[in-house]
């Protein structure tokens, strides 16, 4: 079901990680509810550009594409800063960039625990703190953090990842708290298992595996994310902060 959320019209919203998966299905459900939608790239400006005709297309009331990769924090402060004085303050920030390295912990190298504990937490981290003061001159502030099921119950041969997405909920609640007086928000979402490209990929077999241990027997889709991002972003959460939701058909009771 698409849901709109009519004070979220032309509401300024910066999205990292939105050409793919879960990050891809909120930028279009952003579009649907009129949504200017600011999102980052790293390469292949073509098809950046085909993005935001997309996003126009479905319903938003402008779309911007950011040259920058999370990971190179200088390079971030002077896209946003400069989209900051072109086109006026952002009120909504959703920190969706991830990755993931699946291994046993005795084959991490401390390369990965790098890369990894960069784009998923240092990456939102920096880029929220640097956008705050942004947010001060901003009304209806909501800031979105995509956390992981994994975060709060760990996961054999995740240990970094999970480690990173556990940061980011004691980020969302260090934040939530110190901003409340400023009515600006903060929350975390922590997705189980969701259907994009990645779980296409996992073999069948196992597939059924990870399906008996939830307790609704099914893979959740994106749009179920990008629902709650939208509630989150939205006047009707205006009294939520702080808080970590999982969107994961009870596989963490």
């Amino acid at each position: 079901m698409n849901v709109i959320y009519n004070d979220l019209k032309d509401k300024i919203v910066l999205i990292t990680g939105a050409t793919r998966g879960i990050g891809n299905a909120i930028a279009k459900e952003l579009a649907r509810n009129s949504v200017h939608v600011v999102f980052n790239y790293r390469s292949n400006p073509e098809a950046a550009e085909a993005f935001c005709l997309e996003l126009k297309e479905l319903g938003a009331c402008n779309a911007t594409a950011l040259h920058f990769d999370i990971t190179d924090f200088d390079k971030m402060k002077i896209e946003v800063d400069n989209f900051i004085k072109e086109k006026g303050a952002i009120s909504g920030l959703i920190n969706n960039a991830g990755i993931s390295k699946d291994q046993l912990l005795l084959r991490v190298k401390p390369d990965d625990i790098s890369n990894i504990l960069d784009v998923n937490l240092k990456g939102a981290m920096v880029l929220t703190n640097h956008l705050s003061r942004n947010f001060l001159r901003a009304e209806n502030v909501s800031v979105v953090n995509m956390s992981s099921v994994v975060g709060l119950m760990g996961n054999t041969a995740q240990t970094v990842y999970a480690a990173s997405k556990a940061g980011l909920i004691g980020y969302t609640k260090s934040y939530a708290k110190e901003l409340a007086s400023r009515k600006i928000r903060c929350n975390a979402i922590a997705p189980g298992f969701i259907k994009t490209e990645m779980t296409d990929n996992i073999a069948e077999k196992a597939q059924d595996e990870y399906k008996k241990a939830i307790p609704m027997g099914e893979y959740g889709n994106t749009l179920d994310v990008a629902n709650l991002v939208l509630f989150l972003l939205s006047s009707a959460s205006s009294y939520i902060t702080g808080e970590v939701i999982k969107v994961d058909g009870g596989l963490y009771i």
